[in-house]
C-alpha cells in the first residue's frame, strides 16, 4: 500500500512557528495516503538567502506514500494554503508553512514543477541537519554522497541551526 519512501522539509517563521509545522505533519499524515515513519528534532535556523527575517523552525520527516512524486507535491501546497501561506512576496521570505520534498526514493526528476532531489538541499544546513538527525547515511543519488558527508562539509559558516527545547 506504500511502496514509496519520501523525506519532506518541513519549515515556519510566522506565528506559533513550532506549532505549525506539527500541524503540517499531521495533516501530512492524516489524509491516508502518508505514513510517519521518522521524525527529527525540531531546530531554530538562521534564514537563507533573504536575511531580513525571524529564524524559521525546522525539521524533516520521513514518510511512506502510496503518491507518486507530483501528487505528493499537490497535497504539501494545499495543505501550505490551508495553513495561510500566500503567494511569496519575497523569494525564500517569510512563510507561516513551507514543505518541500528533499528525497523521493532515489527518484531524479528534473521538471519545471519539481525538481528532485532538492536543487538546494546539499547547501542547506537547516535540511541537511535534520536529515543527519534521522538518517546520516542517507545518500544523495546525484552526488552519491551521505548527507552527513554534505553537512561536514558546507562552507557556508553563516547558517545556524540550534536544537529547539
Amino acid at each position: 500500500m506504500f511502496p514509496h519512501t519520501a523525506y519532506v522539509g518541513v519549515g515556519s517563521n510566522l506565528g506559533q512557528k513550532r506549532d505549525n509545522c506539527l500541524r503540517g505533519i499531521v495533516a501530512l499524515t492524516s489524509g491516508g495516503h502518508c505514513r510517519l515513519l521518522k521524525q527529527s528534532r525540531l531546530f531554530r535556523t538562521e534564514p537563507v538567502d533573504y536575511l531580513d527575517q525571524d529564524w524559521f523552525v525546522n525539521c524533516v520527516v520521513q514518510i511512506e506514500t502510496c503518491m507518486d512524486p507530483f501528487q505528493l507535491l499537490a497535497v504539501l501546497q494545499e495543505i501550505q494554503k490551508k495553513a495561510g501561506r500566500v503567494q511569496d512576496a519575497i523569494r525564500f521570505g517569510p512563510r507561516i508553512l513551507d514543505m518541500d520534498i528533499i528525497f523521493f526514493d532515489e527518484t531524479v526528476i528534473d521538471h519545471p514543477d519539481l525538481t528532485l532531489p532538492h536543487p538546494r538541499m546539499h547547501l542547506r544546513r537547516f535540511v541537511l541537519k535534520p536529515l543527519c538527525d534521522m538518517e546520516p547515511t542517507l545518500r544523495h543519488p546525484i552526488l552519491d554522497q551521505s548527507v552527513q558527508h554534505l553537512l561536514d562539509n558546507l562552507e557556508d559558516a553563516g547558517q545556524g541551526v540550534v536544537e529547539l527545547s
